[in-house]
């Protein structure tokens, strides 16, 4: 029985072969990991999507019935100005149709007391509170 001859260039290409063989197996289970991170990534983004929706149509609803409050609180607004300026236009009347009189009335009772209380001389140092000397 003869054995083949082993050379050290045969020595030399089992031991490439084997590296060879181990970096293709390391590389295996890497992009085995990235596949899995991969799966993971895709299941996560659609639960995103699915939770979005929902959330989405629940804004929407919100915003909506937001959109009906604002437009209430302006017709809100509207009628409280329209009543301000009515107020304002009643008080200005009143001053107007009570104003002149009620001076008149005012001027006419001071009159009055003062004929009622006689004739009163006005005030001076000599005489500080107007009294009627006579």
């Amino acid at each position: 029985m003869s054995f083949a001859q082993i050379t050290l260039g045969d020595i030399a290409g089992a031991i490439a072969a084997l590296a060879f063989a181990y970096l293709v197996w390391r590389l295996g289970s890497v992009i085995g990991k990235a596949g899995e991170i991969l799966d993971e990534t895709r299941i996560g983004v659609k639960g995103l999507a699915d939770g979005s929706v929902p959330l989405l149509g629940e804004v929407t609803n919100t915003v909506a019935s937001t959109n009906q409050q604002l437009a209430r609180l302006d017709t809100v607004t509207t009628h409280l100005a329209h009543v301000s300026a009515n107020i304002s236009a009643l008080t200005s009347l009143i001053a107007a149709t009570l104003g002149g009189p009620l001076v008149k009335v005012a001027a006419f009772t001071y009159a009055v007391r003062k004929a009622f209380a006689g004739q009163r001389t006005e005030p001076s140092p000599a005489n500080p509170r107007g009294e009627h000397r006579g």
